[in-house]
């Protein structure tokens, strides 16, 4: 029986829940240089005004910075550089037909480590306006209010 070693986080993309509604997430495998992963270990990642694409039915990572590895020297690659995701197809085409069709986007959520090998979340998201996002941030401000209440109600 195999051992799992479980699911490390390498970065979140907070900005993303942000900016939208993510309806669904899918898990993805990611294709880097060995220099990229050792880099990922140190958590050097920003997913930051990242977003995926369908190119030639296959998905690919736009946007995302990956720091150079320090002692990679000649091997490191462009951090920037478009990276592909690997999905089964017949998702792509599901994904793709959803952006197209109802305008929906793919952002990448998170980066972790699965068993070893780097996962990238993606999720299927529409886009908030303003006022969604004034409107969410005033439930959570008052969800913390709440919560404090809470808190100090139980101390006394």
């Amino acid at each position: 029986m195999p051992v799992t070693r479980g699911i490390k986080l390498i970065a979140e993309n907070r900005k993303a829940f942000h900016d939208y509604f993510v309806e669904e997430r899918f898990e993805c495998g990611i294709v880097l240089s060995g220099t990229e992963v050792k880099s990922l270990r140190a958590g050097r990642v920003n997913l930051k005004d990242s977003y995926c694409q369908v190119k030639d039915s296959e998905m690919y990572l736009i946007g995302v910075h990956i720091s150079p590895y320090e002692q990679g020297n000649r091997y490191n690659l462009d951090p920037m550089r478009t990276r592909k995701l690997l999905m089964h197809k017949n998702e792509i085409i599901k994904l793709y037909s959803k952006t197209k069709i109802s305008g929906e986007t793919l952002v990448p959520t998170k980066l972790y480590f699965k068993d070893g090998k780097v996962k990238c979340e993606i999720g299927l998201a529409k886009g908030k306006k303003d006022y969604d996002k004034r409107d969410t941030i005033a439930k959570k401000e008052a969800q913390r209010d709440i919560e404090r209440a809470m808190k100090t109600k139980s101390r006394d």
